[in-house]
C-alpha cells in the first residue's frame, strides 16, 4: 500500500503566524483551526477549521482567484462599552465583533489581488445553545445578513439558527464547506466557553463532537 507523503506545509501570511496550524491526516492537507475572535486568510490549498454555538463563522473567497478565509465571532458590534483587550495578536483585538470581523477579512482578501464582485459567501452558526439564554445567536446572524445587504454581497449558501452547535471545514481554495452539526454533545462545555469569552480569553477545549451527519456546501 503506498504511503501518501506529508505536503509541505505553506507559508502563513503576514500577520496570521498566531494562528494554530497542523496537518489533518483523514484529509490529507494543512489546516488552520481558528478560535472565537480570530479569523484566517489563505492563498493556498489550505483547510480552515472551527467549532461554533452561538457565534458566526462567514466563509468568504474571491472564486477567480481561489483567495479567501474564515472568521469567528460572537458579538455582533462593538460599542463604547466593548474596551475589554481579548487576544493576543493586534489583528485579533477588534475582530470578536461582527463588524470588524467582516471588515478584516474581506480586506485581508481584496489586499490579495481579490475583487468585490468575485467574492462568494457562506454562513454558519449562530445557533441558540439554551432556550432561555438571550439569542446571541439570533443578533448574530441579524446582523451579518444586515451586514451583507448593505455591503451587496450575496449569500452563496447559510446553515445557522437552530439549537445545535456545528463542526465547519472550509476550503477556500475551492469553496467547498464540509457541515456537522453537534447534536449529541454536552453544551455547556461549549457555553462556558463562549461565556469566558465573553469576560476575558477563552480558549478552552472544544466540545466532542457528537454524531451528525456531514452536509456539504
Amino acid at each position: 500500500m503506498a504511503i501518501q507523503l506529508k505536503a509541505e506545509q505553506p507559508k502563513a501570511l503576514r500577520g496570521f503566524e498566531h494562528v494554530n496550524r497542523y496537518w489533518d491526516e483523514v484529509h490529507q492537507t494543512w489546516a488552520a483551526k481558528i478560535l472565537p475572535g480570530e479569523f484566517y486568510v489563505s492563498t493556498h490549498g489550505e483547510m480552515i477549521v472551527t467549532i461554533l454555538g452561538s457565534c458566526i463563522s462567514a466563509c468568504i473567497r474571491d472564486r477567480v482567484l481561489g483567495i479567501g478565509g474564515m472568521n469567528h465571532f460572537m458579538l455582533p458590534v462593538q460599542n463604547e462599552n466593548s474596551s475589554e483587550n481579548w487576544g493576543s495578536n493586534p489583528v485579533t483585538q477588534e475582530s470578536r465583533y461582527g463588524n470588524w470581523a467582516m471588515e478584516f477579512l474581506i480586506n485581508e482578501i481584496l489586499k490579495r489581488g481579490g475583487r468585490r464582485e468575485n467574492l462568494e459567501v457562506k454562513l454558519f452558526g449562530g445557533g441558540q445553545m439554551i432556550a432561555s439564554l438571550t439569542d446571541i445567536g439570533q443578533r448574530n446572524i441579524l446582523f451579518v445578513y444586515n451586514y451583507l445587504a448593505k455591503e451587496g454581497l450575496k449569500v452563496a449558501a447559510a446553515d445557522v439558527g437552530d439549537v445545535y452547535a456545528r463542526k465547519v471545514l472550509y476550503f477556500p481554495d475551492t469553496g467547498a464547506v464540509k457541515m456537522r452539526r453537534i447534536t449529541h454533545t454536552k453544551n455547556d462545555t461549549l457555553l462556558q466557553r463562549e461565556n469566558e469569552y465573553r469576560k476575558s480569553v477563552a480558549k478552552s477545549n472544544q466540545p466532542n463532537s457528537g454524531a451528525g451527519s456531514i452536509d456539504l456546501f
